[in-house]
C-alpha cells in the first residue's frame, strides 16, 4: 500500500485520482500507523518550507518517515515542495529540512534583462540522468508541469536523477537510494505523470 502524507496542506486529490487511474492502491493519511504499515510513501508539499517543517513536526510524523526511509529503506518520494525538505536547509525559512540529502534550496536568481519571471511556472522538460528508475518508458526529454520559485542544489551529483532549463539548468529530480524527488508536480503531468506515479508504485 502507499501512503499518501498529509498534514492539511494543500489538495491532495489530484495524487489520488492519478493513483486511482494507474489502478494502484493508495491511502491519504495522517496516521503513524497507516505510515507504518506502507510499503512505498509519498511526501507532497505546498506553500512555504517553514510552516510545512512546522505542519510536518507537529503532525508527529518525521520519525516514523525517517524510520521507514532511513532503516527499512522503502521508496518514498517528495513532490515538489515535498523534495524540497528532503534537503538540509532553504533559502525561504530557518527551519531545517529533513536532512536525507547532503543538499540546499535556493531561489530562481535572474538578471532584470533576463526576461524571465518567478515562479517558474508552466510546462518543461526535464533531462534524465543515468538509469532511468522513475522515468523508464518515456520519451528521451518527457514534459512535465512545474510551479515554484525555489529549488534544491545537490552537493553530490549522483544524487541529481534528472535537470530542467529555466534561465540555467537546475536539479528537476533526485535519488539517494529508496528516496526520490521531483521539483515537477507528476499529478498534474497527464501522461507522463502517470507513468512516472504507475513507475513509482512498481519499484
Amino acid at each position: 500500500m502507499i501512503a499518501i502524507v498529509d498534514i492539511g496542506i494543500g489538495n491532495l486529490g489530484s495524487i489520488v485520482s492519478m493513483l486511482e487511474k494507474c489502478k494502484v492502491k493508495a491511502l491519504r493519511t495522517s496516521s503513524a500507523s497507516d505510515i507504518e504499515r506502507a510499503d512505498k510513501i509519498i511526501l507532497p508539499g505546498v506553500g512555504s518550507f517553514d510552516n510545512f517543517m512546522k505542519k510536518l513536526d507537529e503532525s508527529r510524523l518525521i520519525p516514523i518517515l525517517g524510520k521507514k526511509a532511513l532503516d527499512e529503506k522503502i521508496p518514498i518520494i517528495g513532490i515538489c515542495l515535498g523534495m524540497q525538505i528532503l534537503g538540509k536547509r532553504s533559502e525561504e525559512g530557518v527551519l531545517p529540512g529533513l536532512g536525507w540529502l547532503d543538499a540546499d534550496t535556493v531561489k530562481f536568481k535572474f538578471n532584470a534583462d533576463d526576461g524571465l519571471r518567478i515562479p517558474h511556472m508552466g510546462w518543461n522538460t526535464v533531462k534524465i540522468q543515468g538509469e532511468p528508475s522513475i522515468f523508464k518508458e518515456m520519451d528521451e526529454e518527457p514534459r512535465f508541469y512545474f510551479v515554484h520559485s525555489y529549488h534544491l542544489v545537490c552537493k553530490d551529483d549522483r544524487d541529481v536523477l534528472a535537470t530542467t532549463h529555466y534561465g540555467y539548468d537546475f536539479t528537476s529530480s533526485v535519488r539517494k537510494g529508496n528516496i526520490y524527488g521531483t521539483q515537477f508536480h507528476p499529478e498534474k503531468s497527464h501522461k507522463f505523470g502517470m507513468r512516472l506515479l504507475k513507475n513509482f508504485s512498481e519499484l
